[in-house]
C-alpha cells in the first residue's frame, strides 16, 4: 500500500498441485474493466469468498499452530420416562363412576348448554372475521456484489471533485483507509458517510482498508511504533471490534469486505511470524462474528506467503479474501508463486501489481497504488438523504 514498503522480490514459484481453473462469474458480478489474466470464475448462490476451510469455526482456539479437529460428538439415547401410579383422581373419573350419577350428568349438560347460549348472545358478529396476519418475515442480510476489474487506493480520500473526475479512467473501485492506528494519513479529512454514499451513487464500488497493530518485525520504519504487544489473540479481537464499528459508522453495511492491512514483515523471526498470525486470526473470527468478511492484505512474500502455508495446514480463521502485493508493473491475480492455482478463488483474489505512481484524469493528479480486483465490494447502506452531497459537488 501506499502506507507501507515495496514488496521484496518475487521468489521461485512454489511446487502447485494441478487445479482446475476457476468457473464463470455471477450475475451479482459489478461490471469494471477486466484485469489481463482474470479467469472467469464459479457463481456461489450465496457469499462466502474463497474456500470453504475459512468459514467461521466455533471451536477454534487461539495459537499459531493448526487446530486439530475435534471429535464427533456422540448424542446420548433419548431417557424413557418410568411409569408410575395412576393419579387417585384419574379413577374417581372412571365411565362406571359416571355412569352410576346420572343426575349429575343432566345437570352439567343443561349448564353447559346454558352458558354457550349466553356466549351466542354476546359475542360479536365473526362470520367475516379472519385470522390476523402473520409477521412479516426479518429482511435477508445484505449481499456483497463481486467487482472484476481494475482499482486504485490513495493514502487519503480525495474530494468528491477528484472522485468525479477519476470516472473518465479505466478504475471502476477505490480502497479506502477507514480505520486503524496504524494508517499513514489518520485524519481523513473527505471520508465520511455522506462521502461514501456519493462516490458509491457515482459507479464507484469500495475497497475498505484498515491498518491496525502491525507485525513486531515489521520492515518499514513508520509502522514500528503500531507492533503487535504481548497478547496478540485479545488485541486482534478488540481491533476487530474497533474495524467493524468504524465501518459500522461510515454506512459500510454487514457482509461487508473488511480488509486488515499488515506491511512486509521479515520471515526469518518465528516468535514474530506467530505473533503477527495468531492476532491476524483473532481478527478474522471476531470481524466473521460480527457479521463481516475478513479481508487481508500483504506482501506476496511475507503476510501472503505465511497465510497460504496454514491454509495447507488447515489451520482455521484464516481471511476469506486476499489481497496481495507484488509490483511486478502488470496483474496476474491467478498466476502468483505464493498461492496455490486455486487457494482464495473463486471470487477472493486481488493484486497490487504497481505502487507509488503518480496519474492524472479529468485534470486531477493522485499518487496512487494500482490493482486487479475479483473480489467483493461494500455493501453501503448510507441514508439516501446523503446522497446529494455528489450533484451539488463543484465540477473539476
Amino acid at each position: 500500500m501506499s502506507t507501507g514498503s515495496r514488496p521484496p522480490t518475487p521468489p521461485a514459484a512454489d511446487d502447485a498441485p494441478t487445479a482446475a481453473a476457476p468457473p464463470a462469474a455471477p450475475t451479482d458480478v459489478v461490471p469494471g474493466p477486466a484485469p489481463t489474466d482474470a479467469v472467469p470464475a464459479a457463481a456461489p448462490t450465496d457469499l462466502v469468498p474463497g474456500p470453504a476451510t475459512y468459514a467461521p469455526e466455533a471451536d477454534s482456539e487461539p495459537g499459531p499452530a493448526a487446530d486439530a479437529p475435534a471429535p464427533d460428538a456422540v448424542p446420548a439415547p433419548d431417557a424413557v420416562p418410568e411409569p408410575g401410579p395412576v393419579p387417585r383422581e384419574w379413577s374417581n373419573r372412571s365411565p362406571s363412576a359416571a355412569r352410576r350419577r346420572p343426575g349429575v350428568r343432566a345437570a352439567v349438560a343443561a349448564l353447559m348448554a346454558a352458558v354457550a347460549g349466553a356466549a351466542l348472545l354476546t359475542a360479536p358478529a365473526l362470520a367475516g372475521a379472519r385470522p390476523p396476519a402473520p409477521a412479516p418475515a426479518p429482511a435477508p442480510a445484505p449481499t456483497p456484489a463481486y467487482y472484476v476489474g481494475k482499482a486504485f487506493d490513495t493514502c487519503e480520500a480525495p474530494s468528491l471533485a477528484v472522485m468525479k473526475a477519476w470516472r473518465s479512467s479505466s478504475y471502476g473501485a477505490v480502497g479506502i483507509y477507514f480505520g486503524g492506528r496504524g494508517r499513514g494519513c489518520p485524519e481523513q479529512r473527505e471520508l465520511s458517510r455522506a462521502w461514501i454514499a456519493s462516490v458509491h451513487d457515482m459507479g464507484w464500488r469500495l475497497l475498505p482498508l484498515f491498518v491496525g497493530s502491525q507485525a513486531p518485525c515489521v520492515i518499514a520504519p513508520a509502522k514500528r511504533p503500531y507492533a503487535i504487544g504481548a497478547s496478540p489473540w485479545d488485541q486482534g479481537t478488540r481491533e476487530a471490534g474497533d474495524a467493524v464499528r468504524a465501518a459500522r459508522a461510515l454506512g459500510i453495511g454487514a457482509s461487508s469486505p473488511l480488509y486488515l492491512d499488515i506491511e512486509a514483515y521479515r520471515r526469518d523471526d518465528a516468535r514474530c511470524v506467530a505473533t503477527t498470525l495468531s492476532f491476524v486470526r483473532a481478527w478474522n473470527r471476531e470481524v466473521r462474528r460480527l457479521g463481516y468478511v475478513p479481508g487481508f492484505y500483504s506482501s506476496a512474500d511475507s503476510g501472503v506467503r505465511d497465510m497460504e502455508a496454514q491454509r495447507k495446514a488447515g489451520t482455521k480463521d484464516l481471511p476469506s479474501v486476499m489481497w496481495f502485493a507484488r509490483w511486478r508493473g502488470s496483474p496476474s491475480l491467478y498466476v502468483e508463486s505464493s498461492l496455490h492455482p486455486t487457494a482464495w478463488t473463486p471470487h477472493a483474489r486481488i493484486h497490487q501489481y504497481v505502487g507509488d505512481v503518480a496519474e492524472s484524469h479529468g485534470g486531477r493528479r493522485l499518487q496512487i497504488d494500482r490493482s486487479a480486483v475479483d473480489a467483493p465490494v461494500a455493501v453501503v447502506t448510507t441514508a439516501s438523504a446523503f446522497r446529494t452531497a455528489a450533484a451539488t459537488a463543484p465540477n473539476p
